[in-house]
């Protein structure tokens, strides 16, 4: 493998690992909330309101960061390869 292609792999291996920990502090901090206010919401519709929002909101934001992982692992190459270009010629003009 290239060094070029470890460099895109390692960046690529970050971006998972901060994605996975995006979507769990969503999640703790979605039902963390739901769960301490569960107590105080006065009616059985506005629970139910509040519960449907909580689970969309997991949903459609866990959706979305796996989408996001999902194209950076199609375009990897192109994403990453750009990225490591513009940081060597940056790193280039400093010295």
């Amino acid at each position: 493998m290239s060094d070029l292609q470890q460099r895109i792999e390692a960046l690529y291996r970050s971006d998972l690992r901060g994605a996975a920990l995006l979507i769990i502090c969503l999640w703790a901090t979605i039902l963390f909330v739901l769960f301490m206010t569960w107590p105080y919401i006065p009616h059985d519709g506005i629970k139910a309101v509040v519960a449907i929002a909580a689970a969309a909101v997991l949903i459609f934001n866990t959706a979305a960061i796996l989408a996001m992982v999902k194209h950076y692992k199609e375009d990897k190459d192109f994403i990453y390869g750009l990225d490591i270009k513009n940081a060597d010629a940056s790193r280039n003009r400093k010295s």
